[in-house]
């Protein structure tokens, strides 16, 4: 599996242009008639130095805020210039509102996970949750039988996705 410079350098213009690591083995297949597998382009493109870039997610239009809203959303700074809100949503414990689930990060994290911690659902179900080494996901209720309704699923998701950003593991 050796790559002439001009070869490698292709690779890296396709990464540049945006291909994916799925394009990328596509592309060698069908231009270089070598068939790799996707851990070995994966390992090529560390060798060669090149980087995959991220797709972009494309961006949520922001909610229009009422007329009278719009008003109270200029505030003064301590100097006494007035400030313009640049449009954030406050979490909602701030604006008083206390979601029906609740999740905890673990500071000891559980022994093959990556990240952990304990669930709390609408119905007073609890459970512990972990993303292992491997980026799976596991939730253990206690009873295999219990299976959280549909709202308090996509509440989780949304949590822990914002959980784990502000801990620096997104």
């Amino acid at each position: 599996m050796e790559f002439t410079e001009e070869q490698k350098q292709k690779i890296r213009d396709w990464l540049a242009d945006g291909a994916s690591l799925s394009d990328v083995q596509s592309r060698i297949q069908s231009e270089f008639g070598q068939k790799l597998t996707y851990l070995d382009v994966r390992m090529l493109v560390l060798d060669i130095g090149a980087t995959v870039k991220d797709k972009e997610e494309p961006k949520k239009p922001e909610p229009k805020k009422p007329a009278a809203e719009s008003d109270a959303a200029d505030t003064e700074s301590a100097d006494g210039q007035a400030e313009e809100d640049e449009g954030e949503i406050p979490d909602e414990e701030e604006q008083g509102i206390h979601p029906a689930v609740s999740l905890t990060l673990d500071k000891l994290v559980v022994p093959g996970a990556m990240v952990s911690g304990d669930v709390s659902f609408s119905d007073g179900k609890k459970g512990r949750w972990l993303i292992d080494q491997y980026g799976q996901f596991g939730l253990d209720m206690g009873d295999p039988n219990y299976r959280p309704s549909e709202a308090d699923l996509r509440e989780f998701q949304i949590q822990l996705r914002k959980l784990l950003h502000q801990h620096g593991y997104m």
